[in-house]
């Protein structure tokens, strides 16, 4: 498959990643809440909640290989193009492939070229930034889950991933309302730079 250019000419594009149990779902359904506008979310986890219970019903036990993983992949870029296309000036994003990218690489070893390639050129989007969750909220048990006692190590997995592809991110800390505090005051700067910069005559 040809690797994807999605950038976005006019939107801006907030996407939450980090290691598991760091607060994504619940930051992105608060942001979407926020600003009144639309989220994408985690396609791995209702994929696998189903693969599972088939699995469960066969009589074996859950698990899944690289090919549910690339399967989950493009189905994460198909939710977020179709958004898009349809709500261009902000998304909120619960996981891009840029989770998928280390969780394959945790898992599998190096992912395909397609979505090495695709993930380079969405971090290169002029209107993308990242909001990287802290491993600081207690561990919430689930079955999906599979990393309880190895959340900062992915989380500096995380920062070099970040740092490498060249992407603007900042990071997403505390408890209680001043996570969602932080988040929605850096989002309000990146909204108020590109502003600044589409009403600039020069």
């Amino acid at each position: 498959m040809a690797p994807v250019d999605a950038r976005c000419a006019t939107g801006l594009t907030v996407v939450l990643v980090g290691p598991e149990s760091s607060g994504k779902t619940t930051l992105a359904g608060q942001l979407a809440a926020h600003y009144r506008a639309p989220w994408v979310a985690e396609v791995a986890r209702d994929y696998l909640r189903d693969r599972a219970a088939g699995q469960a019903q066969a009589g074996g036990q859950a698990d899944y290989d690289a090919a549910d993983l690339e399967h989950i992949a493009r189905a994460q870029l198909d939710a977020e193009h179709h958004l898009r296309a349809t709500h261009p000036d902000l998304l909120i994003l619960d996981t891009d492939l840029l989770v998928i990218d280390i969780w394959w690489r945790e898992r599998f070893g190096r992912p395909p070229d397609w979505l090495i390639e695709s993930l380079e050129n969405a971090a290169r989007e002029p209107r993308r930034r990242y909001l990287l969750c802290a491993p600081d909220l207690p561990w919430e048990p689930d079955p999906l889950r599979e990393n309880p006692q190895d959340r900062q190590r992915l989380y500096e997995r995380y920062q070099r991933r970040l740092t490498d592809l060249g992407a603007i991110y900042r990071v997403n800390s505390g408890a209680g309302a001043g996570r969602s505090v932080a988040a929605i005051s850096a989002i309000d700067g990146w909204l108020g730079a590109a502003s600044d910069r589409q009403t600039d005559p020069n």
